[in-house]
């Protein structure tokens, strides 16, 4: 019989992975983790391929049980994590026996928390992908007594003698302040703004509780377009910075249609996705300008960080004669 990860407090959780790649020109949004750079090191803590499933937790508490002995890896926004009661570090490999209670809770300051298991569990694939599409109605939210199938056990670790966390393993942290700064580079209508467009970095923006996954919707002083005539339906980026002829922004996230018709001033980086990815609904926002020579650089620097963190896990389990198994 197959070990799982029973899931006991839901909260509002979801089988996620880094989305579809190249599936736009099918008409498939990408979707995938909002916040792509906690994914990436969460999986990548307990040794799995990049891509491997993990779970989304956003904003509620959360509780699951492990039928086997498990090693696990909680990043994202700042939360309190704890097995049967004792507290466990973000951002580092955590043990966890069969049968104890792993818990995270009061999740803060961000939005999403990632929990990946070493050897990942097993997922329905959509072109691809196990994450959730809501418009084809694939990969619902868990619940409370769901049970998801787990690829492999892991023996037991623990330091032999004091009890000390085995891992130091310095992994590349996102911070997470009360304002938000949002990298982006020009979108292909700047030019439509003309001197309006420098209010996008004038002053800060703020998260509607209407935004989702889809996008989010702030408000501000917002850009206006100064030119005339209609622009036709076409395909947008992840990222892009729309403005309608209301008094919002729209920021297209990961679950955008692949075409739409407002003008697109500017387009978010690959960093400041996974930035946008955590904000929540209330707090602030400023938008940064910056080249594509710089926006590449950055997301270079922090890809580079990941592969760094790769080599010191493979390093640390190798030392302790953890075997960890392909899960992409």
């Amino acid at each position: 019989m197959a070990d799982t990860l029973t899931i006991r407090t839901a909260g509002l959780v979801t089988v996620q992975d880094l989305g579809r790649v190249g599936r736009s020109r099918y008409g498939l949004p990408a979707g995938g983790a909002a916040d792509q750079h906690s994914a990436r090191v969460a999986n990548v803590l307990c040794g799995n391929d990049d891509r491997a499933p993990l779970l989304e937790i956003t904003a509620l508490d959360f509780a699951c049980v492990p039928s086997a002995d498990i090693l696990v890896a909680v990043t994202g926004a700042p939360a309190d994590v704890t097995v049967e009661g004792s507290v466990r570090p973000q951002w580092e490999p955590v043990p966890v026996r069969a049968g104890e209670t792993l818990r995270v809770t009061g999740i803060h300051r961000g939005l999403r928390v990632y929990l990946a298991v070493l050897g990942s569990f097993e997922a329905d694939y959509l072109q691809g992908s196990c994450a959730p599409d809501t418009i084809l109605g694939f990969g619902p939210a868990l619940s409370s007594g769901d049970e998801l199938v787990l690829r492999t056990a892991c023996p037991p670790i623990d330091h032999p003698f004091s009890r000390i966390p085995l891992f130091r393993l310095n992994a590349p942290v996102l911070p997470f302040p009360t304002t938000w700064t949002i990298d982006v580079t020009d979108g292909p209508d700047r030019a439509e703004f003309a001197d309006t467009g420098s209010r996008l970095f004038d002053a800060p923006f703020t998260v509607s509780p209407r935004s989702n996954h889809i996008g989010l919707r702030l408000q501000g002083h917002v850009p206006r377009r100064v030119t005339q005539g209609e622009i036709l339906s076409r395909g947008v980026p992840i990222g892009a910075v729309e403005v309608p002829a209301g008094d919002e922004l729209l920021v297209l996230h990961r679950g955008r249609g692949v075409t739409a018709g407002y003008p697109v001033l500017a387009v978010v980086t690959a960093t400041g996705l996974s930035a946008l990815g955590q904000v929540r609904p209330g707090q602030t926002i400023r938008f940064r300008h910056r080249t594509l020579d710089q926006a590449v650089t950055a997301h270079r620097t922090q890809r580079h960080s990941v592969d760094a963190l790769r080599t010191r896990v493979r390093t640390a389990f190798d030392a302790l004669r953890i075997r960890a198994p392909d899960a992409g």
